[in-house]
């Protein structure tokens, strides 16, 4: 019997599809990502909402935040960002210092821009889409 190694194992990304600023960074993950282990689902996608439920979160938080599970534990906030950067090649991998940031600090400033996402950098009425060649690291429906 074989083992799944979850250092390999895929790290689902609970995303706001209608956030511009949420789908460029996507955009800038895929683009700058080592590993290849993030799988992107759409928050308000019944996949996206239901695997949010799972760990105890409902759509109010997902307006708020986006959510990074690994190993079995669910991130929020600068915690999901910090987690994000170290899926990064260098030299966006060493921004993950910023964990030394108290997060209460990090968290409140993470919350001024999840306030203020929608009035600074917009909304889209179209789901993100992603290259063909990318599609199976998503799951927007």
């Amino acid at each position: 019997m074989t083992v799944a190694d979850p250092r390999n194992a895929s790290i689902p990304v609970i995303f706001d599809t209608r956030c511009i600023l949420c789908s460029r960074w996507v955009r800038f993950l895929l683009r700058h990502e080592a590993d290849r282990r993030l799988h992107f689902v759409g928050a308000w996608s019944p996949t996206g909402l239901a695997l949010a439920a799972r760990y105890g979160f409902g759509p109010q938080d997902l307006q708020t935040t986006y959510l990074v599970i690994t190993e079995g534990v669910v991130l929020k906030r600068s915690d999901a960002g910090l987690a994000l950067l170290g899926h990064m090649k260098p030299p966006w991998r060493w921004l993950r210092l910023l964990r030394i940031v108290p997060k209460p600090i990090r968290d409140s400033v993470y919350d001024v821009v999840a306030r203020n996402r929608y009035r600074w950098f917009g909304t889209i009425d179209t789901c993100l889409v992603p290259d063909p060649a990318l599609r199976d690291r998503f799951t927007l429906e």
